[in-house]
């Protein structure tokens, strides 16, 4: 590890480990540490990380890995993050980017998207025929079969083995803590984007000499089209966060227990309430990730429409980015939340699914809209942060300071509008949307640089915005 992308900053609670370049360290807000100090403040931790994207959020940073013993550990919504199992997908197609050349040709695969995508924060998705219960129970496993479309296929099938899981495992006891209303709002959020950051985009791919070996084990070629979706968990995730984190609030009060942040909430693992979350954000995980493959058909359905039915979508992986779950670092079993913060496994590693055993498997890091994401491989070094990387740029600037500070002309031009290059996107307003202008966002190469840097990853494909499709 190159000490110029690392640092140990001692604070009066513990120590945080802090992945990033020279410039990007000196520009961390205060706030970052304050938060961290808060965090150490949690009974037996045994490590606390921040990635270079590292921002201030709500309780913990965006951008956090913390870790405990299962046997004495504990576990902490704040540091999970609302939107749980929130995360990234990318699927291969059997397209070139010159054949998307044509700008008219991306907006009518834009509105083509649109038809079968809602795109209303509240928005009703097209699957009534999929139950919810099977759904937060099973996973991708719990779809109708219609819903896989490589499962009559299984040397070409990548719908359940490329992905982080497919299925955690739920009892099902907790489930029933939530009213018929949640229910009924989360079924009908399914397969849907949701607003922020959340989107599903358009890109080409290049390929880096060093590790084009590598990008052809995955299937990835110069000038591919991909598909990148990144989304979460929805109305569920949302109420599982609200839920179980008002009881934990409750709880700490009545035990004493509470660090010099009230919005900062945890539970022993061994505890009742710490129980019941663990097993309601497994669901909400299960939630995300079929929200996400359902996306992504909606999008192959679109692509049919436009491209004919040669048109074809192979899922390269799927991961999150913000959860805990248990662990085995050097014969010893750990509970690691990532808040922000994306896991990224390196060849021969055990966990990595079977598939990319030999490579280790894809990590996906978002860049801000109008900027490039990258496609990278964990390198064995990542060892020392948990085995964790970004997960994107990072925000530099509230919501309300960006729409203060940016302007419209500023978003069109890093968007290309009215050039030939120009990124589509199906928001009929930039006005609307300059709060997730790349503006508002750290560069994501100076991301990427200090992740390389610390020895932690590498890129394996570089992938460029054609088109970009956000929800209201």
């Amino acid at each position: 590890m190159l000490q110029n992308y690392y640092q140990q900053v001692k604070l009066p609670s513990g120590q945080v480990h802090v992945y990033a370049g020279p410039e990007l360290f000196a520009a961390l807000d205060y706030k970052v540490f304050e938060l961290a100090n808060n965090n150490l403040q949690i009974p037996n931790q045994v490590y606390m990380g921040y990635t270079p994207d590292v921002h201030v959020g709500v309780g913990t940073c965006i951008g956090t890995t913390a870790v405990w013993n299962v046997e004495d550990g504990y576990v902490s919504p704040s540091i999970v993050g609302s939107d749980i199992g929130c995360g990234m997908r990318v699927h291969l197609t059997n397209l070139h980017k010159d054949e998307l050349k044509d700008v008219k040709l991306r907006r009518k695969l834009v509105k083509a998207i649109e038809k079968y995508l809602p795109m209303e924060e509240h928005g009703r998705g097209h699957f009534s025929d999929i139950r919810l219960e099977h759904v937060v129970k099973k996973g991708l496993h719990g779809l109708p079969k219609k819903y896989i479309p490589d499962a009559y296929t299984p040397r070409k099938a990548t719908s359940l083995t490329h992905v982080e899981s497919s299925k955690f495992y739920v009892e099902g006891g907790a489930l029933g803590l939530f009213p018929e209303r949640v229910w009924h709002r989360s079924h009908r959020q399914l397969g849907t984007l949701g607003g922020g950051n959340h989107f599903a985009e358009i890109q080409a791919i290049e390929i880096p000499e060093e590790n084009r070996e590598i990008a052809e084990a995955w299937g990835l070629t110069d000038g591919q089209v991909v598909i990148m979706i990144h989304s979460g968990s929805r109305a569920w995730g949302g109420s599982v966060s609200q839920y179980c984190s008002s009881n934990m609030t409750k709880m700490m009060k009545a035990e004493g227990l509470g660090t010099a942040d009230p919005k900062l909430v945890f539970a022993p693992l061994a505890h009742e309430l710490g129980k019941d979350y663990v097993e309601l954000m497994y669901s909400a995980l299960n939630y995300a990730v079929v929200n996400r493959h359902l996306i992504a058909y909606a999008i192959r359905e679109a692509g049919k429409d436009v491209f004919g039915s040669k048109f074809e979508m192979s899922t390269l992986y799927d991961l999150m980015h913000n959860y805990a779950w248990e662990e085995e670092h050097d014969g010893h079993s750990y509970f690691v939340h990532r808040k922000g913060a994306t896991r990224a496994l390196p060849a021969q590693h055990p966990d990595n699914p079977e598939p990319y055993k030999e490579t280790g498997h894809p990590a996906l890091i978002p860049g801000s809209m109008g900027s490039s994401s990258y496609i990278m491989v964990g390198k064995p070094g990542g060892r020392d942060n948990y085995h964790s990387i970004c997960h994107g740029a990072g925000r530099i600037r509230s919501r309300s300071a960006s729409k203060r500070l940016i302007t419209v002309e500023e978003f069109a031009a890093s968007m290309r509008v009215g050039m030939e290059d120009e990124i589509v996107l199906n928001q009929r307003s930039l006005e609307s949307m300059v709060d997730e202008s790349p503006q508002a966002y750290k560069d994501v190469d100076q991301i990427i640089e200090s992740v390389v840097g610390a020895g932690l990853a590498e890129v394996v494909a570089k992938c460029k915005p054609l088109a970009t499709v956000k929800g209201a």
